[in-house]
């Protein structure tokens, strides 16, 4: 089974998958939408860093209450 032809997309498909989401979503929902994931990867970036104890450190509150009043 041939399957490499499938990992490569093309420009013309790139637009067409670009003008779908438009469709879908609107121009004003996409921003948003990118916003939420940028958040949401920023946050999953610093649990990582922060490791296992940063629930139970008392110094990191302030920023746990920023976190939390964004929401």
């Amino acid at each position: 089974m041939y399957t490499s032809g499938l990992l490569f997309i093309s420009t013309n498909e790139i637009i067409i998958i670009v003008v779908l989401a438009l469709l879908l979503f609107g121009g004003k929902k996409i921003p948003e939408l990118m916003r939420g994931l940028g958040r949401g990867v920023k946050e999953f970036k610093e649990g990582q860093k922060d490791g296992p104890d940063a629930e139970n450190n008392p110094t990191n509150t302030a920023n746990n209450d920023t976190v939390n009043n964004q929401r």
